[in-house]
C-alpha cells in the first residue's frame, strides 16, 4: 500500500478592495481540493490564533456555507477549554485541517499547552491536508518575522518545523518592511533560508518539497531567500501558477 501523500498548502491571506474578484477563499478552496476525498470532505478550522473570536467563526461558517455547502466544517476551540472530548481523534477524522491567521507566538503557545504539535504531525503523516494562512502559514515552517510582539517586526523561532524553511508571510504588506525585515534575518543567519510570499500567494508542499506555488493576483509571486555566504542574502522568483476563478 502507497504511504499517504503529505501535503501542506501555505499562504498569505490578503487585504480584499472592491475591485478583487477574488478572496482568501480561493486560496483554502485549491486546498480543499488537495484532499484525497473528492466528495463528503471534513474540514476543521483551528481560530487559536485570534483567541477563538467568535466573529472569525462566524465569518469562516458563512463563507463555507455560502462557497462549499457540500463540506462539513467543524471548529476546534481551546479556549476556555477544548470544544471536542478527543482533540486527536477529532483531528484524524479530517480531511482538510484549516488554521486562522493572528498571532503565531500566541498560537504555539496555546497549541503546546494541549499537546497538538505531535497530534498534527501525525494528521500531516496521514495524509490530512494542512492548511493556513500567516500565522496558520507560518505554523508550518520553522521560523519566519512576526508582528506578534510588537509593532516591530522579530524573529520567530518556534514554529512546528514540519518544513525545514523559514517563511515571510505578507512580502508586499503595506506600511510594515516585511520584505526588508526578511531577507535581513535571513542574511545574517537569524532565520534559515526559505520561502515568502506576497498576499494573494501560497505554496504547496509535498512532503518537506516545495511542488508549486499558486496565486489568485496577477503579478504577485513567491520567492525563495537565502544566505549568499558574504553576510548578504540572494534571492530568487518564483511564478506561482494562477489558479482558476
Amino acid at each position: 500500500m502507497d504511504e499517504p501523500r503529505r501535503q501542506i498548502s501555505a499562504f498569505s491571506g490578503m487585504l480584499q478592495s472592491a475591485a478583487d474578484r477574488r478572496s482568501n477563499f480561493d486560496l483554502i478552496d485549491h486546498a480543499l481540493g488537495l484532499a484525497i476525498r473528492r466528495e463528503g470532505l471534513r474540514v476543521c478550522y483551528l481560530p487559536t490564533a485570534v483567541g477563538d473570536s467568535p466573529v472569525a467563526i462566524d465569518s469562516m461558517a458563512v463563507q463555507f456555507a455560502e462557497r462549499r455547502p457540500d463540506v462539513t466544517l467543524s471548529v476546534l476551540r481551546l479556549f476556555t477549554q477544548p470544544s471536542v472530548p478527543d482533540i486527536r481523534g477529532h483531528l484524524l477524522g479530517q480531511d482538510v485541517i484549516l488554521v486562522e491567521g493572528g498571532s503565531v507566538v500566541n498560537l504555539m503557545a496555546v497549541w503546546r499547552a494541549h499537546a497538538l504539535p505531535p497530534i498534527l504531525r501525525e494528521c500531516w503523516e496521514a495524509g490530512i491536508v494542512l492548511s493556513g494562512a500567516s500565522a496558520g502559514s507560518l505554523c508550518w515552517h520553522i521560523a519566519g518575522p512576526t508582528d506578534s510582539y510588537g509593532d516591530d517586526l522579530d524573529p520567530f523561532t518556534d514554529g512546528l518545523g514540519l518544513l525545514p524553511y523559514s517563511n515571510g508571510v505578507h512580502d508586499d504588506f503595506p506600511g510594515q518592511p516585511r520584505r526588508q525585515v526578511y531577507r535581513a534575518l535571513v542574511a545574517d543567519g537569524s532565520l534559515p533560508a526559505g520561502y515568502a510570499t506576497e498576499d494573494g500567494v501560497g505554496l504547496h508542499y509535498i512532503g518537506t518539497e516545495l511542488h508549486e506555488a499558486i496565486g489568485i493576483r496577477e503579478g504577485a509571486q513567491a520567492w525563495w531567500v537565502a544566505p549568499d555566504g558574504s553576510g548578504e542574502h540572494a534571492e530568487r522568483p518564483i511564478v506561482p501558477r494562477l489558479t482558476p476563478v
